[in-house]
């Protein structure tokens, strides 16, 4: 996934059930304040939810998001590693719903993603 990579996502864990990424939070990715920008999170937590997505699928099928809420519970300041894990809430034929939650590296909640993948 290139743009997962020009972000930095590193996957330590993906199975059907439970995918697992973390992200340093690089200037570059930063809003004002050294604070990481919104659009990142969401990044982030698509990025795992789409891996997760797509291990779900039968063979030859493809997937999309559909739809992506993120509540933001706090900041991520530069420097800070955040952990995010995707887990199913409904995993369908035609529809997939995943929660992402975004956590700094000593576990603060830093947001909550809830995002639809559509099967193709």
């Amino acid at each position: 996934m290139p743009f997962a990579e020009l972000m930095g996502v590193e996957i330590v864990e993906a199975t059907k059930t439970r995918v697992v990424g973390k992200l340093t939070v690089r200037e570059d990715l930063c809003t004002g304040g050294h604070i990481l920008h919104g659009g990142a999170y969401m990044a982030f937590a698509d990025t795992l939810g789409a891996i997760a997505g797509f291990l779900n699928l039968a063979p030859g099928a493809g997937t999309t998001t559909l739809e992506s809420k993120t509540n933001f519970i706090g900041g991520a300041k530069e420097g800070a590693t955040l952990v995010a894990t995707a887990t199913p809430i409904h995993r369908g034929r035609r529809t997939q719903v995943w929660q992402t939650r975004i956590t700094t590296d000593a576990g603060k909640l830093v947001a909550v993603v809830t995002q639809s993948q559509m099967v193709l």
